[in-house]
């Protein structure tokens, strides 16, 4: 029976690739990160690690425990909170990492709809990428993580791979949309392609590799006259002429300016955003509750986006 405190310090050890780093995360010292290494070693009968520059890397066998580790200690995770969540009474807590968009769009009512079902319960909101959130789920540090695959994968717009450790609830899709001032002579076109752009001088956000490659693509590259990463301020600007932008659809209608317009940019990947937590999560009472509040949420950001197409404002 392999003990579970070394798991947990072979489990950081992978995570950091140092016994140095291991240690100031568990807060233990490093010899005695060394110690729990070495007596694991010895219940596993072979070496986990072997030494790769001033880290450690991890044998085939450590790479073998490391993963079941990560499930064994997930699953003593859910047990806490689901007992927790039997003994406070329908209160509790859950950690929820987002990416942008989600908390514009669909974390802050999901919230509120919760706050009225369950006024006990408590979520603590992280804003964060998705490859991060993928990490923070794999932790235990969130229970729960709204993100999307195109945000996860290359300039390929394909997305990662499902991890199969993890469980992905699907949410909704959303489109990658062109944002124009109102009176710009496509703001009148149901959809618009890249290259009818490429004269446009542009807002983009610092995370804009796979737009750069579909410009490239599109035989162009752009002229970029400003850089931000918030979504009020790049409408901000796209308002005053400064340029035109890109967003996701659920980005798109976080703010409403009569100067503004969206419009989906053709041959673009759909995105698709889900929920990612551990398997045995969904039998925890308050991560439950959040999720069902998120999917409410989105189909009502679903069925709102619908009926903004058939009146023909915003985004087709």
């Amino acid at each position: 029976m392999f003990d579970v405190r070394q798991l947990q310090v072979l489990s950081e050890v992978a995570r950091t690739g140092t016994y140095t780093a291991a240690a100031e995360s568990l807060g233990y010292s490093q010899p005695a990160v060394s110690y729990q290494m070495r007596m694991l070693e010895r219940s596993v009968g072979a070496a986990l690690v072997t030494r790769s520059g001033r880290g450690v890397r991890l044998t085939q066998v450590g790479q073998t425990l490391a993963r079941h580790a990560e499930a064994v200690l997930a699953a003593l995770r859910t047990a806490e909170d689901e007992v927790a969540a039997l003994t406070d009474g329908g209160g509790g807590q859950v950690r929820l990492a987002a990416m942008q968009s989600g908390c514009v769009a669909l974390v802050p009512a999901a919230l509120g709809a919760l706050r009225r079902s369950h006024p006990e319960l408590e979520v603590v909101v992280t804003q964060t990428e998705c490859h991060r959130s993928h990490r923070l789920v794999l932790a235990g540090e969130v229970e729960l993580a709204m993100m999307c695959d195109l945000e996860l994968g290359g300039t390929d717009g394909q997305g990662a791979l499902p991890d199969p450790r993890l469980l992905r609830l699907p949410l909704l899709s959303d489109r990658r949309c062109v944002l124009l001032p109102a009176d710009h002579p496509l703001a009148a076109a149901p959809t618009v392609a890249l290259a009818e752009l490429a004269g446009e001088r542009w807002v983009l956000e610092s995370g804009r590799e796979r737009f750069l490659a579909a410009c490239r693509t599109a035989g162009f590259t752009p002229k970029v006259a400003a850089t931000s990463d918030d979504q009020l301020t790049i409408h901000c600007l796209v308002a005053n002429r400064i340029g035109v932008a890109i967003m996701n659809e659920l980005g798109v209608g976080a703010h409403t300016d009569p100067r503004v317009v969206a419009r989906p940019l053709r041959d673009w990947p759909v995105r698709r955003i889900f929920a990612l937590l551990w398997p045995d999560m969904v039998r925890v009472a308050p991560v439950a509750a959040l999720l069902d509040a998120l999917r409410a949420t989105a189909a009502e950001h679903h069925h709102r986006m619908l009926g903004t197409a058939r009146l023909g404002a915003g985004v087709p």
